[in-house]
């Protein structure tokens, strides 16, 4: 999550592209404003408790600060349940390290080789998430969706040439590894 970047719009208009704590300073000095936030790599909308100061927020949202509970917190490591089958469990207890470090190395791993294919979807589905938010009740929605998800990166952009120009760009930046090959 460190290597996040995050961009907020206050209404139809581009307000900061940043690095969680950059943007957690500039949400803090806009508190009371409508603003929506998405997490650029994933296009998911995100939201933060901005109760008490800048340093109280940023302890609460950035990962490396100090927090209570179970993990390695000063990691970003938070524990949560898994459920496997016993022989799951028997292979993991036979691995070098123990579960957890065997789980986060395969996780690892498999985020390195990632495919094109997978690349593509993963950029569409960030962009379609923004565009619902952002963009779902302007003019041509559904069919930039359908262009969008189509793989058709010129139509997509033919159809939302009419949307407020930062709505527009930011959709067409996070969607682009979706049009990359097609």
């Amino acid at each position: 999550m460190s290597d996040s970047t995050y961009t907020a719009f206050l209404g139809g208009r581009h307000l900061i592209t940043a690095p969680l704590p950059e943007l957690l300073r500039v949400l803090k000095a806009h508190h009371d404003a409508a603003i929506l936030v998405f997490e650029d790599q994933t296009g998911r909308q995100v939201d933060f408790d901005l109760r008490g100061s800048v340093d109280d927020v940023l302890a609460r949202h950035v990962p490396g600060a100090p927090r209570k509970g179970p993990g390695r917190p000063k990691l970003g490591v938070v524990a949560r349940e898994v459920t496997l089958l016993p022989r799951h469990w028997a292979w993991l207890d036979e691995q070098r390290g123990g579960a957890s470090a065997t789980l986060r190395r395969l996780i690892d791993e498999a985020r390195r080789q990632g495919t094109p294919g997978q690349d593509a979807a993963r950029a569409a589905e960030a962009a379609g998430r923004v565009i619902t938010a952002l963009a779902g009740d302007l003019p041509n929605f559904e069919e930039a969706s359908r262009a969008l998800y189509g793989g058709q990166g010129e139509r997509f952009a033919e159809l939302t040439r009419a949307w407020p120009e930062d709505v527009r760009d930011y959709a067409l930046r996070l969607a682009q590894p979706a049009f990359a090959g097609a």
